[in-house]
């Protein structure tokens, strides 16, 4: 398999994991040093895996998520790094007595990866939203 056909699996990975819930498997596509901003959301950069992962599992730990990644930008800049940029939907329900009903958002994760030991990590991910509704 190529390098970019490595990171698009890595991605999809990236989605299905956190829509079902798969902490350890989630966990898997980072690198354990990856800076996580997603500031524009309100809520923060993030880094290092275990201070991201202490944020994100008890905040959707109850919300039913959909993340869709599409037409993705891959750059490969090096053997063992590349850039991405990938046009994204979500859609998240929270539970009852949530901050609100539901999420649908649109926009864009900017991303860096690096290869260690022969697979893909995510090292960093940028969340630019263009457009969120509210419910």
């Amino acid at each position: 398999m190529d390098d970019v056909e490595a990171i698009k699996q890595l991605k999809a990975r990236y989605f299905r994991l956190m829509d079902t819930k798969d902490w350890a498997g989630f966990r898997a596509v980072f690198t354990p040093d990856v800076r996580v901003d997603v500031s524009g959301d309100g809520a923060g950069v993030y880094e290092g895996l275990d201070v991201f992962m202490t944020m994100l599992e008890p905040t959707l730990c109850e919300v039913v998520t959909v993340h869709h990644g599409h037409t993705p930008e891959i750059e490969i800049t090096s053997p063992t790094t590349a850039t991405g940029i990938w046009a994204m939907e979500d859609h998240l329900r929270f539970p009852p007595g949530g901050p609100v009903g539901e999420l649908h958002g649109y926009g864009h994760y900017h991303e860096t990866y690096v290869k260690v030991d022969g697979d893909w990590r995510i090292k960093s991910t940028k969340l630019v939203r263009l457009r969120l509704d509210l419910s």
